[in-house]
């Protein structure tokens, strides 16, 4: 089997809008090449549905009067690619070793098909072969006995179920150790650690009807067409009213400008879509904090003003007085800002920071929308404070049409910390798990991801089970991670797809294939189902509707209950009764969070799922003080590293295409940037580029800048000129993740800092790329 292959590279700007033909074309395009045509195109219309299956691509809100086709094209693409009727063929294992496959590309492994039995490794034949189940189990359990719980890793990805989830995290407590590394560790951390101290929950006020009542919104560092592109109904219907929307994001993407929906047959045909944007701000890389201070300021500045005139304040002062605190230390920080250093700071000018502002003072009902172009920075959570404070100045958390809304992209990585999956047993009801299963709950704070890796660096990691997910290839410092991970003695991947992650192991290693989210899982009691929840806090039932592609396949639930039966011995959980009946999974659950999840079993299938309570929706703050807090900034930049700032420095955004979900490539497409058949380019606009007499095309090296003296460089990336602001360059994620130092973290949440690592340009001669004198 060979994957040598030639592909045309085309770098030609993308006139059409996001959705619309070009939607379709590449939804077509890969139900074909999965061979899932029939299968997944009838299947989809029971994505995101009541009684249906929910999307195991991004987390976005599922409506409770759905389209006709409520999914997007990455739904369908994730869909596709779980349901293709590829498989992995029986003799994959047999003619290829571990280390040849290791030389091939990520596309290519995940494009073998899915996984269909499980396999341990061969250290004699360096091979994978197959194993039966007990003999995984037996032999996993054996070795987890043998070590310490506190050197041993259990993460999971954001497609784990709620009641897998919930299972997972008992196991791994009952077993002696907090190491719940997740998803959330890389992107949203920020989020949770920032919003606890400003409105009392870790989590966004909006609901899905908010959209229905704002009449402006804010987005910061969230690219809609290529992340949660279901968000563009919402979006389309909002500006069909009048509503502004006001963008924030280094890049023009071509989501916030235009959308065509693809299930309106005239915008389908005329392909021209609604404009979305009313305001588009290209803000630097880091700049987002600035530029938050510069619309506070206006509107600050506005209300000083009034107050001399005896007219009426655009602050909403009743609940400036009532519902916050410590708004007059933010309010002066604001004020003694000058327009100088915000504009520097944002790479904003004063009179477009001011039109935000004009616009937001407009406003009745504003919403603050934001992704990773914020979390993932050295203050990010800094970053996502400021978002609470913009919109506490008037008033708009916990109000019809307004709230903080941050968008994770992983489809069930929020309700998977809801259940437990977390390494701070601050955030998890040990009282109750003491209670229900009669043991004492670890106390000591786990690793989470970035501490994993530094864990896996020193040798203090003995053991990795990984529920989903390609860590090796979603985390920072590749090079240094992946000759760490051959140290470990143990690693289990819970997996429907073959990738990197496979590959990289010390002694023992074990593939345990899973039944898919889209795939029935029938036990003792009949089909089952599982549940998820939403970035808007809302719990939704998923149920399977496709046979599973082999016999072998096991569902989540079990695969955890087998794994914790091997391990534990006998214990005072119901392991069995749970898997023959997720219900009483359910049941647990409940017993165990019985605020959020009262009456989870007669609720599972409430139409647009049910909420979670979220007590700022009420205006009711779980906070230090009682009320919401403005949290000031101790300055502007959200990247302020010991590298410093020099004139050959860049500042690098790691980006997704449309054409990829996390790690997962479906393709080397990125239609809404221009870029066809490679995703090894770096993205530098046409002044940087004739500073830096460099040139379209121009093959080049990316090498991080630092005084730690640790090599991280990569090869073979080609220069693109592309719309970004000055000092800042953009390039593929996980292509670039070899250039994140370890250290290079938001400050309190450990969120990987993506969004700017500072890097250098080497040419072919190796030589520095230095701007002219």
């Amino acid at each position: 089997m060979s994957y040598k292959e030639t592909r045309t590279v085309d770098l030609t700007p993308y006139s059409g809008p996001a959705g619309g033909q070009g939607s379709l074309k590449s939804v077509a395009e890969i139900l074909t090449r999965e061979h899932s045509l029939l299968t997944s195109g009838t299947l989809m219309m029971r994505q995101n549905k009541t009684h249906g299956f929910m999307c195991v691509s991004c987390a976005w809100a599922k409506p409770g009067k759905p389209h006709l086709f409520e999914y997007c094209e990455n739904g369908a693409k994730a869909t596709a690619w779980e349901l293709t009727t590829k498989t992995v063929p029986d003799d994959l294992f047999a003619t290829h070793t571990v280390s040849e496959l290791r030389t091939w590309p990520d596309y290519n492994l995940e494009e073998v098909g899915r996984l269909t039995r499980p396999m341990r490794y061969d250290r004699a034949s360096d091979k994978y072969v197959p194993c039966d189940w007990n003999e995984a189990f037996q032999a996993i359990g054996a070795a987890l006995k043998a070590m310490d719980p506190e050197k041993v890793v259990l993460y999971s990805s954001g497609r784990t179920s709620l009641e897998a989830s919930y299972m997972y995290g008992l196991f791994g407590r009952l077993y002696g150790t907090n190491n719940f590394p997740d998803s959330s560790n890389m992107c949203h951390e920020s989020t949770s650690v920032a919003l606890p101290e400003s409105i009392g929950v870790p989590v966004g006020t909006v609901a899905l009807d908010d959209f229905d009542h704002t009449d402006c919104i804010f987005f910061f560092g969230q690219n809609v067409g290529s992340n949660a592109p279901r968000m563009l109904h919402q979006l389309q219907d909002a500006r069909s009213r009048g509503a502004e929307i006001i963008t924030f994001n280094p890049l023009l993407e071509r989501g916030l400008e235009r959308f065509a929906n693809p299930q309106s047959p005239t915008e389908l045909i005329q392909n021209k879509g609604t404009v979305i944007s009313t305001q588009y701000h290209q803000v630097r890389a880091g700049g987002d904090i600035s530029a938050m201070f510069g619309i506070c300021k206006a509107v600050i500045a506005a209300h000083d003003v009034a107050k001399k005139a005896g007219t009426r304040s655009p602050l909403d002062e009743a609940f400036l007085a009532e519902h916050t605190s410590d708004f007059e230390k933010f309010a002066k920080a604001a004020r003694d800002y000058t327009w100088e250093e915000l504009e520097a700071g944002s790479g904003l000018t004063r009179a477009a920071l001011e039109d935000a502002a004009a616009a937001y003072m407009r406003s009745k009902a504003t919403i603050g929308i934001y992704g990773m172009g914020l979390t993932q920075h050295r203050k990010g959570v800094e970053a996502c404070q400021m978002v609470a404070n913009l919109l506490l100045l008037r008033g708009n958390i916990g109000k019809k049409g307004a709230g903080i809304c941050p968008v994770r992209g992983h489809s069930n990585v929020q309700g998977q910390r809801t259940v437990g999956i977390t390494e701070k047993p601050a955030l998890v009801p040990m009282d109750k798990l003491r209670e229900l299963y009669h043991f004492e709950p670890p106390t000591k704070t786990g690793l989470n991801t970035v501490e994993v890796c530094e864990a896996m660096v020193k040798g203090d990691v003995q053991a990795f089970i990984g529920f989903g997910g390609n860590f090796v290839r979603a985390v920072p410092e590749t090079v240094a991670i992946e000759d760490a991970w051959k140290q470990i003695p143990l690693s289990v991947q819970v997996s429907t797809k073959l990738n990197r992650s496979h590959l990289i192991f010390g002694e023992m290693a074990y593939m345990l294939p899973v039944i898919g989210r889209l795939e029935v899982d029938a036990q003792a009691s009949g089909r089952q189902a599982v549940s998820v929840e939403d970035s808007t806090a809302c719990i939704h039932g998923s149920r399977g509707m496709r046979k599973p592609l082999s016999p072998h396949l096991r569902s989540e639930p079990w695969i955890v209950a087998e794994l914790a039966k091997a391990t534990l011995g006998l214990n005072t959980v119901p392991w069995d009764d749970w898997v023959s009946d997720y219900a009483k999974v359910r049941d647990a659950i409940e017993a165990t969070y019985p605020e959020m999840f009262k009456d989870f079993n007669k609720r599972l299938y409430t139409p647009g799922g049910f909420p979670r309570p979220i007590a700022a929706r009420n205006r009711k703050w779980n906070t230090k003080s009682g009320k919401a807090t403005f949290v000031t900034p101790v300055g502007l930049d959200e990247n302020p590293d010991e590298c410093g700032k020099n004139g050959s420095v860049f500042q690098l955004m790691t980006l997704r295409s449309n054409d990829q979900f996390n790690t997962t490539i479906y393709g080397f497409d990125d239609r809404f940037r221009g870029i066809k058949g490679t995703r090894m380019v770096v993205l530098i606009n046409a002044r940087d580029m004739a500073r830096f007499g460099l040139s379209e095309g121009q093959k080049v090296t990316l090498s991080t800048f630092s005084k730690d003296n640790v090599s991280r460089e990569v090869t073979g990336f080609q220069i693109h000129t592309y719309d970004i602001p000055d000092g800042c360059i953009g390039g593929y994620y996980p292509e670039c993740n070899p250039l994140i130092p370890l250290w290079h973290h938001a400050e309190r949440s450990k969120v990987p800092a993506a969004k700017s690592v500072p890097v250098v340009i080497k040419r072919a001669d190796g030589e520095v790329a230095r701007p002219a004198a």
